[in-house]
């Protein structure tokens, strides 16, 4: 029987402003009994993480996993590295293109899948420069504007009426 879908999902919100994403991936990661509680609880954040390879395995760091609060002294390391869990062409794929230059792999999404596990959204991912972060900007403001004033001109003709 399938569980219920759950609406825990953390983002990585500055990871889109501050990189440019190439391709992404779907990851299971491996957790102790107390991080999954203090994900569900929604107590996580993926400010600043990042993957790596040692050998053939991706490890994700510094996503912060709060301390559970009913936990007793079985509690968890909330920096600790974290394994992820990927398919061996998914592995050998990234690990090719993490040898280049100027791409990292950039934890994006954290959530609750429909069998109860938790998974992350890791990107491929190339920093972006400066200039590339103020089109960026100009680009939101632009949308932003034109939503705006859609929306007032909508208001202008439903008054007409």
């Amino acid at each position: 029987m399938p569980k219920a879908k759950s609406n825990i999902e953390i983002k990585n919100k500055r990871a889109g402003f501050e990189y440019e994403f190439i391709e992404s991936f779907t990851a299971g990661i491996m957790l102790t009994g107390t991080e999954i509680k203090s994900i569900r609880a929604g107590k996580a954040s993926l400010v600043d993480s990042y993957c790596y390879f040692v050998g053939d395995e991706l490890f994700v760091k510094h996503v912060h996993i709060a301390d559970y609060w009913w936990g007793s002294f079985n509690q968890h390391d909330p920096k600790r590295d974290r394994k992820l869990l990927l398919n061996r062409k998914e592995l050998r794929k990234l690990h090719r293109n993490v040898r280049e230059k100027g791409l990292t792999i950039i934890a994006t999404r954290l959530f609750i899948a429909q069998n109860g596990f938790a998974k992350l959204n890791i990107s491929l991912a190339r920093g972006k420069r400066e200039y590339d972060k103020r089109n960026t900007i100009r680009e939101r403001e632009a949308s932003r504007d034109a939503r705006h004033s859609e929306r007032s001109h909508s208001e202008r003709s439903e008054e007409t009426q």
